[in-house]
């Protein structure tokens, strides 16, 4: 048992709000049970939680950093989606500790409670900042999930560089893109589109090109150039 993650599952449900909670679980399409708490007030209290709470230290960052992952780790076997939430915030502000090895650490979140909220989140505030840590991490790894036809962790192969602006890989993109473009799923549609539309705020003229002479779904097309025509 974990004790934080224990008095945090305590702390929400005494804020819990049955009106809101059966629309939130519908609106994820009944994959997970909510507290019903919103967003903003979700960010609220979990920052009074940890101010109250504060983290065990036993001496140093890696020490500490490993009781993070314990209580993530618990968090995320709990059966209300906005402990994930909060399993995903307390591991986005320890990313100045990710070791090299924590990309498997990473894996089992994407995969484990997937859905496109918590995929998204992960992609772009955590591996993409564990990839900024560890560049020569990226293509091995990213070619292991792109091969595992795993549908959530090829997403995150998409999506990962959405924060990347002018440092974005575009060869690589454009590379699972091509690989993805035959794709019947939605989530690689959209994440095909949405990649793409990113980058046109650098690169409006290689978006175009790339799209005109590549076969892309209609879904694709339509996000990658909604705001270049």
């Amino acid at each position: 048992m974990n004790i934080l993650a224990q008095k945090l599952y305590i702390h929400l449900e005494q804020h819990a709000n049955p009106t809101n909670a059966l629309p939130m679980k519908k609106y994820m399409k009944d994959h997970f049970d909510f507290f019903g708490i919103k967003s903003p007030d979700r960010v609220v209290l979990f920052k009074q939680f940890l101010k109250e709470n504060p983290l065990p230290f036993h001496g140093n960052s890696s020490e500490q950093y490993f009781e993070v992952l314990k209580t993530v780790t618990a968090l995320w076997a709990m059966p209300r989606r906005e402990l994930h939430y909060c399993a995903i915030e307390l591991l986005e502000k320890q990313h100045k500790n990710y070791r090299k090895e924590d990309y498997l650490f990473f894996e089992k979140m994407l995969t484990q409670n997937a859905w496109w909220d918590s995929v998204d989140t992960i992609s772009t505030h955590i591996v993409g900042i564990y990839f900024k840590k560890y560049p020569n991490q990226i293509r091995p790894i990213t070619e292991r999930w792109m091969e595992s036809e795993n549908m959530w962790l090829q997403r995150v192969c998409l999506i990962f560089q959405l924060g990347y602006k002018n440092e974005t890989d575009f060869e690589l993109m454009t590379d699972y893109i091509r690989m993805l473009s035959d794709s019947k799923e939605f989530f690689i549609q959209k994440a095909i589109g949405w990649a793409l539309r990113e980058y046109a705020k650098r690169n409006p003229q290689a978006v175009r090109h790339f799209v005109e002479n590549n076969t892309l779904k209609p879904l694709s097309i339509r996000e990658a150039l909604k705001h270049i025509g």
